[in-house]
């Protein structure tokens, strides 16, 4: 991703939870406690894009080299809850609602976390829902040229239906749907020659 890639900066910004390993001076209003000392054990909602930075970030101690900054929880929109729910049917959580950029998000958090379940589980979800997506795209992909219902062409059903994919789904339907699209006007273009 670039630097400038909007869903980077905005799954950067996602909030999870965090616990502090050490005594911070100065830096108790992360605790709404301004110029007090951020004590060890104090839980804050960090911005993704710090707490990673501080959770690998070497602290120089030479007995506990595992030892970081931070220790941190997965945040809601992947955690056990919405995990079982995606292990149940993966169709029927609207993902979107946990974070507009899951996957991502999802990503960044396997990254961090050596969490095997989280891996298989999002993996599962994103191949379940590719399906999905696919075959809506396709139903889509002919009303386009007949110009009714939305720019897509999916109507009121399909409406509802985008509105739980998150961004990276989001693409696919976009790809999928304009890849029907221009397979059928081909198709069309060659009944018309023979």
């Amino acid at each position: 991703m670039s630097y400038y890639d909007l869903d980077a900066i905005l799954t950067g910004a996602e909030k999870i939870p965090c616990t502090f390993q050490l005594d911070v001076p100065e830096l108790g209003y992360l605790d709404n406690n301004p110029g007090y000392t951020l004590k060890s054990g104090t839980k804050v909602l960090l911005p993704l894009w710090l707490a990673e930075m501080l959770a690998i970030a070497d602290m120089g101690d030479h007995q506990n080299p595992d030892k970081s900054f931070i220790a941190f929880d997965l945040p809601p929109a992947v955690g056990k809850d919405v995990m079982a729910a995606l292990k149940a049917d993966p169709r029927s959580v609207p993902i979107r609602n946990q974070s507009p950029n899951f996957y991502n998000l999802a990503k960044h958090m396997m990254d961090l976390a050596e969490e095997r379940e989280l891996h298989a589980v999002v993996r599962k979800t994103f191949l379940t829902r590719a399906a999905d997506i696919s075959l809506h795209a396709r139903k889509s992909g002919g009303a386009v040229s007949k110009g009714e219902g939305s720019n897509l062409g999916i109507g009121a059903a399909g409406e509802e239906f985008l509105r739980g994919l998150d961004e990276w789904e989001r693409i696919l339907f976009r790809k999928a749907h304009d890849g029907a699209r221009s397979t059928k006007q081909w198709i069309e273009g060659i009944k018309k020659r023979y």
